[in-house]
């Protein structure tokens, strides 16, 4: 990865994108795109859109979210301690001692998740994210609520950092290697020139209810849309491989396999993997996808989906990793794959 696109991507995970408010990430990512995109649209979600060829009938949507899991203020005790409940798929035992940042009324405040000292009994071993409570440094409500408001949001407070060159670890990789990765997918299909219409979306919401990409998806009508996400790896010590499958760092990128998957797009990035000799894996998804695909294929007359995914260690943690090479690699496949597009290509299974 060229160093001043790696200095992207760690600008926009260092950047608070907690669901249902994206805008200051959103607001970077759209000064990156436009040097290169013929236009960027806005929609009223939320979403942010460049766009190459927006004169062409045949049109590829990529949908990367933006937005990543944190904790949303539901109440301000009488001694200023802040208590939460999540805005997405939190793990409590995750969030035990923590730094947050709070993005408060008028500024990010830090704050600490604290916990009951072992001395005094530790946490329950069932404990929830009702137990658990923000120490901002604030005495008093009142000292409290002049900073922050009930709805408030925080994400944890974390740097990201680059492990043996190879890896990269840090919070909210779900799912902002995604938005990198379709907005580094059309700068470089700025360059190469393509056919088709490519419409590269920095979905929001993804992970509270995807209505970004549903909002996105049906704006536009694509011929085809591909969310660019990421899924569980499972080469890590304690998963069983039985059960969740075998899915590795530096393995490639993931191919979905399922109901919601057309086939037709599956072949198209097979075969351009192939021609790269590029090793790609497999995930099941038999019934829904679990990503923005699942609200784009059924916007306006349905839309043909896939769905490319980036292999993460740790999800839903503040230490998620993922590989280097397989940002690259993914990044290639669809730049490959789009390029290789005349626009005549029909995406239904039943016809050859």
């Amino acid at each position: 990865m060229e160093k001043a696109n790696q200095e992207f991507l760690l600008e926009l995970l260092q950047t608070p994108s907690p669901s249902s408010n994206e805008m200051a990430i959103q607001k970077k990512w759209m000064t990156y795109v436009k040097e290169f995109a013929d236009e960027v649209r806005t929609d009223h979600a939320g979403n942010a859109i460049g766009v190459l060829n927006p004169d062409a009938s045949f049109k590829v949507l990529l949908a990367g979210h933006c937005d990543e899991i944190a904790l949303v203020i539901n109440r301000i005790d009488e001694d200023g301690f802040l208590h939460f409940d999540k805005m997405g798929g939190i793990n409590p035992k995750a969030a035990v001692g923590m730094r947050v940042q709070v993005v408060g009324t008028d500024k990010t405040i830090t704050g600490v998740i604290g916990v009951n000292a072992q001395h005094h009994g530790g946490l329950k071993n069932d404990f929830g994210l009702e137990d658990l409570f923000i120490d901002c440094g604030y005495q008093t409500k009142k000292e409290a609520e002049a900073h922050v408001q009930i709805g408030d949001l925080a994400v944890y407070k974390t740097s990201p950092e680059i492990l043996q060159d190879r890896y990269l670890a840090g919070r909210g990789l779900d799912n902002r290697t995604g938005q990198f990765i379709v907005a580094e997918v059309l700068k470089r299909l700025a360059k190469t020139g393509c056919k088709v219409g490519v419409y590269a979306a920095s979905t929001v919401n993804e992970e509270t209810n995807m209505g970004g990409a549903y909002f996105a998806a049906a704006g536009i009508a694509p011929t085809m849309a591909l969310a660019c996400d990421v899924t569980f790896a499972t080469d890590y010590p304690g998963v069983n491989k039985n059960k969740h499958g075998d899915v590795r760092l530096e393995g490639g990128p993931v191919l979905a396999k399922g109901a919601p998957i057309n086939i037709k797009i599956n072949k198209l990035l097979e075969q351009t993997a192939k021609a790269l000799n590029m090793n790609v894996q497999y995930e099941l998804t038999p019934r829904m996808t679990g990503t923005d695909a699942d609200e784009m294929r059924l916007t306006g007359q349905g839309v043909p989906v896939s769905l490319v995914s980036l292999p993460l260690r740790y999800m839903h943690s503040p230490v998620e990793t993922v590989s280097l090479r397989d940002i690259d690699e993914e990044i290639e496949l669809l730049v490959s794959m789009i390029a290789g597009l005349t626009g005549e290509e029909s995406l239904n299974p039943l016809e050859d």
